[in-house]
């Protein structure tokens, strides 16, 4: 999952952001409403955490921008004020869910876990192919019933792989699902996940790698190290 973070108090963004890695959720930060139109122009994201009280277009007219480009994209408005006036107009807006300061990012983190469903609801939330299982909530995988321990960033790339049901998802997909914007679009961190992924999911290897397209879960049984 890749969230943009819309938060001028540039601590409380980093806090967040360094916090929701951990959970191997990707965050890009913009600290007024300037910043984050351009990176919604830029980048696709899954989750939108709008502050309203930032600068330059205040954080409802982001709301409003995402609203009308009809992208779908889930928002979660954070904001200090807690008076039930003040939530109704978020949600008229177009915010899909409502966070009052201060908050705790475990909180957090579950909203946007339960936004990610909803987003995609025809796909269950714990999700199984190729023997794999995969629940995002616990970040947890199985493969054939046996606990497999990943990183966070492996984890990261198995949930998009596995998001995709099958279809093949580009070394620049996954640099841009599972990383956030300082990654360097020249490196090779997406080859070198996806092979240490693949040698912890062990054999047979169910990651295959579709030359010069990208990556895809694949049937078991044949050698797919590429």
């Amino acid at each position: 999952m890749r969230v943009l973070i819309v938060e001028d108090e540039p601590y409380l963004a980093e806090a967040i952001r360094d916090g929701l890695r951990l959970e191997a959720i990707a965050a890009d930060i913009a600290g007024d409403g300037d910043t984050a139109l351009e990176l919604l122009g830029l980048n696709g994201y899954d989750i939108a955490v709008l502050d309203r009280d930032i600068p330059g277009p205040s954080g409802d007219e982001v709301a409003q921008h995402i609203v009308a480009s009809g992208s779908g994209l889930p928002i979660l408005m954070l904001t200090a004020a807690d008076r039930l006036d003040d939530k109704a107009t978020g949600f008229e807006l177009g915010a899909d869910d409502y966070l009052t300061k201060p908050f705790e990012l475990r909180e957090l983190v579950l909203r946007l876990r339960a936004l990610d469903r909803r987003r995609a609801h025809h796909r269950p939330p714990v999700r199984e192919v190729a023997g794999l299982r995969v629940d995002p909530f616990r970040r947890e995988v199985y493969r054939d019933g046996q606990y497999v321990a990943l990183t966070r960033k492996q984890f990261a790339v198995l949930e998009v792989l596995v998001a995709a049901e099958g279809g093949v998802v580009s070394a620049e997909e996954l640099l841009e699902r599972a990383w956030d914007e300082n990654a360097d679009p020249f490196t090779n961190a997406v080859r070198i996940t996806v092979s240490a992924l693949r040698k912890r999911l062990g054999e047979p290897w169910v990651i295959a790698t579709v030359p010069g397209v990208g990556y895809r879960i694949d049937v078991p049984g044949t050698d797919q190290r590429g």
